[in-house]
């Protein structure tokens, strides 16, 4: 086996220009996602979410984004979990797009607000019947003794619901992130990547700026 500073490679799959910035950033991430769906990435919507707790202590984690618009990037999930006991205490939040594939990757800066239940039922109503009873089974983030046991909690859900449409968690939702920043980074040749990073200033319009590499 190598050893690890003996990887090394070259970025040379494309450029980002400023001509090709768009005047949403927004507009410019919906573009690269394509291109990872397009290229058929293993889950191009898996993204790295960062939060912080009461002490300071970051954490992360890799969750689905499930939508994207000019008002945001939306995921769901137990609202008793980490990130979001993180989140309550602490809004601010960050996302990573890691598509290394294309030599590519995106920042995300933002804060998260919860969606409402309307929107939560919405969604929860689309997932497949397993991912239902799946919500309902896990208690996310919480010690659990066996797996057996989870598995019970999971064949327990599926009796009860047997019959019907299954209800949205009252433990289970969505948030929006409202982003503030958005890098987006494309590797170049000898380490010379290129960066460009979008602000949102007080008149809520959109600054751009290239950063070194």
């Amino acid at each position: 086996m190598k050893a690890l500073h003996e990887f090394r490679k070259e970025y040379t799959l494309g450029r980002l220009t400023e001509d090709k910035l768009t005047e949403h950033p927004i507009d410019l991430f919906q573009a690269w996602l394509k291109d990872a769906i397009d290229a058929k990435l293993p889950d191009p919507n898996a993204m790295t979410v960062a939060t912080v707790d009461a002490n300071g202590a970051p954490s992360q984690r890799i969750v689905l984004l499930k939508d994207v618009s000019k008002q945001g990037f939306v995921f769901y999930t137990n609202l008793g979990s980490k990130k979001a006991l993180d989140l309550k205490g602490n809004q601010n939040i960050s996302l990573h797009f890691p598509w290394y594939f294309l030599e590519r990757q995106v920042s995300v800066t933002g804060v998260a607000e919860k969606l409402s239940r309307a929107q939560d039922a919405k969604y929860f109503l689309s997932r497949p019947k397993e991912s239902q009873l799946g919500a309902w089974a896990s208690q996310q983030s919480r010690p659990i003794s066996t797996r057996e046991l989870l598995l019970t909690q999971f064949h327990q859900m599926k009796e009860k619901f047997s019959k019907g449409d299954i209800p949205l968690p009252d433990f289970w939702g969505g948030y929006i992130i409202r982003p503030q920043r958005i890098e987006f980074w494309q590797g170049g040749e000898h380490r010379l990547h290129d960066r460009f990073e979008y602000i949102k200033d007080a008149q809520d319009s959109w600054q751009t700026q290239r950063l070194m590499p």
